[in-house]
């Protein structure tokens, strides 16, 4: 494992990244979770409908409203995308690419979580979803951040030896460093979890409180004087609601009126990283 010191652009000591998750499961699979406080019952084979609709709305509405703010200010976001949307809605990937923002590799579907897999079908399914996401969007998939955020513990060398650039499934520390199997090597950008749509969805809070956690951040970060990274991260089918949204949008505001913040993808991140290697 190889850090290297790293300096923002033009003196910015903060890199804010804006993370979109655009998710899918595969048929016959449901999220666990949904707005319904009341579980089904436990019944094999049955697939919970309330939940798939909930999740689509990402893919259809979500993520458009989302592209929207973005284009308002022109920031660049980086979207997770899982295969099975370019075989559902592939027009929202191009929208996404044509946004000018980042496409990076999600696994197949939300419910086929590396962890789960046998080295063989890990490395099925990397290229699978991998040539989905790059035929819908048209470029090269460089970055990787799994459901969950959960790896096997051969994750990383797969996706370096799959060609892949940077990786996001790790939570050991505050700024990136490089990991090397033999003549291979990827950039772990550590995801940062603070500031993250999904707890306030399951924990019933306040879609504000999401600003408010940015902006004590922010606050923070100044104060440190050190190179920090703040992950933002919306889901399409949580925050891409309109309510959501307009507190999304109030986080990009604040993150470009903070004279010390410098808006990027997790690419931009892993480029200024091997740059600084070199």
């Amino acid at each position: 494992m190889t850090q290297f010191n790293l300096n923002w652009p033009d003196g910015k000591r903060i890199a804010v990244v804006f993370n979109v998750c655009l998710e899918g499961w595969s048929d016959g699979k449901a999220p666990g979770i949904s707005p319904m406080g009341n579980p089904l019952p436990p019944t094999p084979g049955l697939v919970d409908t309330m939940a798939n609709s909930w999740a689509a709305y990402g893919m259809k509405r979500g993520i458009y409203r989302l592209l929207d703010s973005f284009k308002k200010f022109d920031a660049k976001a980086s979207v997770m995308v899982n295969g099975v949307i370019a075989e559902r809605a592939p027009e929202s990937i191009r929208a996404c690419v044509e946004g000018g923002h980042e496409i990076m590799g999600h696994s197949y579907a939300m419910d086929v979580v590396p962890l789960l897999l046998s080295e063989e079908a890990e490395r099925a399914n990397i290229k699978r979803t991998t040539s989905l996401l790059e035929e819908a969007a048209g470029t090269k998939v460089r970055g990787w951040l799994s459901p969950r955020g959960t790896p096997s513990v051969r994750s990383a060398q797969l996706l370096a030896e799959a060609g892949y650039q940077h990786f996001g499934d790790v939570f050991d520390d505050d700024l990136p460093y490089t990991q090397t199997f033999g003549d291979k090597s990827i950039v772990c950008i550590p995801f940062g979890t603070d500031v993250n749509d999904m707890p306030f969805m399951k924990f019933g809070t306040e879609p504000a409180a999401m600003l408010e956690s940015f902006r004590q951040n922010l606050d923070i970060a100044r104060k440190t004087g050190e190179p920090t990274i703040i992950d933002v991260t919306s889901h399409a089918h949580i925050f891409g609601h309109p309510r959501g949204a307009y507190y999304h949008e109030r986080i990009i505001e604040a993150a470009i009126e903070c004279r010390d913040a410098w808006i990027c993808t997790r690419s931009q991140i892993a480029d200024r990283h091997v740059a600084a290697s070199r």
